[in-house]
């Protein structure tokens, strides 16, 4: 008899969905948004996670990732400093942003799916859908995407006028074989 589980084990782990960390290096999470008319581009760092990913079984597939804001850098120090105080991003309250996937689905081109999950920014959630690419590359996927936000949602920036409700985020993200 334990031959027999021996044997259902093992023939389930061929078919286990690989494991990939979301690796900082070699990955560029980026947001650009218009202040007083100008575009203001910036990045954030410290990206952490890991997805389960099978591109043949999407549905299978899960993301979990986070960035430091302490990280966050727009090139100027003045401005970083401003948006990383309490009427932006609280960086002393809320030191990361987070994503969590709901579901994973094929968009119908080749290597083109769409994540839906929960994105908490300070102490708010909401859901957002991501439509990005997966290529392989070496022992691991290279995931690009872009969306869209709007500040106002997350509770950031007050009531400024001279900032853009809305902001655009990209995604570069190396995931590597765990």
């Amino acid at each position: 008899m334990a031959k027999f589980f021996l044997a259902i084990g093992m023939i389930l782990s061929l078919f286990q969905i690989p494991t990939y960390t979301l690796t900082d290096t070699g990955s560029s999470v980026k947001f650009k948004i218009k202040n007083l008319g100008v575009t203001v581009t910036g990045s954030l760092k410290g990206l952490k996670g890991k997805s389960v990913f099978d591109a043949s079984n999407p549905s299978a597939s899960s993301i979990e990732s986070s960035v430091e804001v302490s990280t966050l850098n727009t090139g100027i120090d003045l401005r970083d400093d401003h948006l990383k105080e309490q009427e932006y991003f609280d960086v002393k309250n809320h030191p990361q942003i987070r994503f969590v996937s709901k579901k994973i689905v094929s968009s119908g081109r080749s290597g083109g799916y769409s994540v839906t999950g929960l994105l908490t920014i300070k102490s708010t959630t909401r859901e957002v859908t991501i439509p990005f690419t997966a290529s392989p590359e070496g022992t691991g996927y290279r995931l690009k995407g872009e969306f869209k936000l709007n500040r106002r949602d997350y509770k950031i920036g007050g009531s400024s006028f001279t900032l853009s409700d809305n902001l655009t985020v990209v995604l570069d993200v190396f995931a590597s074989k765990a």
